[in-house]
């Protein structure tokens, strides 16, 4: 009979989405969300940055990549002019398929892998940085998207 296997949730062995939600929870007590709130310049720019740096590869990222990303992702805009934007923004380390390539501090980095693909490690304030720059693409020419 062979050895039972981990059971894989969210991209990787041993993790479950009842602990993602629990650091979302965690993060929204200690703050979070009031962050977003913020028109931080500092912050919104370590935003771009870092969406330029792990984002552009799939997303359209503002102004930078018009012509990038895949077809299939949304944009940042699209992103943050959905109903749930901010949301999706705030939890998106959560969310297919970014679970499997990132990864918080206290995470082991994922080691499955296909060969072009680089795990990121982003912390909160990254994820709050990101949503603060995301957030500042809103178009209201799209209307709230579903």
């Amino acid at each position: 009979m062979a050895p039972a296997r981990r059971k894989r949730v969210n991209g990787r062995a041993g993790q479950t989405p009842a602990l993602y939600a629990l650091a979302v929870l965690a993060a929204g007590l200690t703050g979070f969300g009031a962050a977003l709130a913020d028109d931080d310049p500092v912050l919104i720019e370590r935003g771009k940055e870092l969406s330029i740096k792990h984002c552009a590869a799939c997303h359209v990222i503002g102004d930078y990549n018009k012509f990038g990303g895949i077809g299939s992702t949304p944009s940042f805009r699209v992103l943050a002019s959905m109903k749930d934007g901010r949301e999706r923004y705030e939890t998106f380390h959560t969310r297919n398929p970014h679970q499997s390539i990132t990864f918080l501090p206290d995470q082991k980095p994922p080691t499955d892998l296909p060969l072009r693909v680089q795990p990121i490690e982003i912390d909160y304030d990254d994820i709050i940085a990101i949503a603060a720059y995301g957030m500042t693409l809103f178009d209201p020419r799209l209307k709230a998207i579903e």
